[in-house]
């Protein structure tokens, strides 16, 4: 089993490619249709995760998986398809650093859904940092 602290580098890991992702898009969109770049990219996301799991042994019959959790990593793949199309439609539009950050209201968005669907129950501390955010996006949202 993983370390309990191993969770924060997989995070930080996250959020460099998250930000390289940005960048690559907007310069790999350029004169071209951003939901066929999404498609795109959504291949090559398969095909290099389905190497991965073979190379690692990590395979197991999907079909052995409960009806909740397919039920589940369905609605998930649904909301991901829906952001990733709105957020290549968004870089196609704008600029980058203008997108990014926010995209990056979904910070603010799983806090609350967090509270709201699986009883999170944020400290204070916690609250202060998820308001700093949204002020963040905010400013950087409105910036002329």
């Amino acid at each position: 089993m993983e370390s309990s602290a191993s969770w924060v580098l997989w995070a930080a890991l996250s959020a460099v490619f998250a930000a390289l992702t940005a960048i690559f898009a907007k310069i790999g969109i350029e004169g071209v249709d951003a939901d066929l770049a999404t498609l795109i990219r959504t291949f090559i996301i398969l095909f290099v995760l389905a190497a991965f799991i073979a190379a690692t042994g990590k395979w197991s019959n999907p079909l052995a998986l409960s009806g909740r959790t397919w039920t589940f990593l369905g609605l998930s793949a649904l909301a991901t398809g829906a952001s990733w199309v709105c957020y290549f439609r968004a870089l196609q539009l704008g600029e980058a650093s203008k997108v990014a950050p926010i995209d990056k209201l979904s910070v603010v968005l799983v806090a609350l859904f967090a509270v709201a669907f699986l009883g999170e129950r944020p400290a204070p501390k916690d609250w202060a940092g998820i308001a700093l955010v949204a002020a963040g996006v905010l400013l950087l949202a409105l910036r002329r």
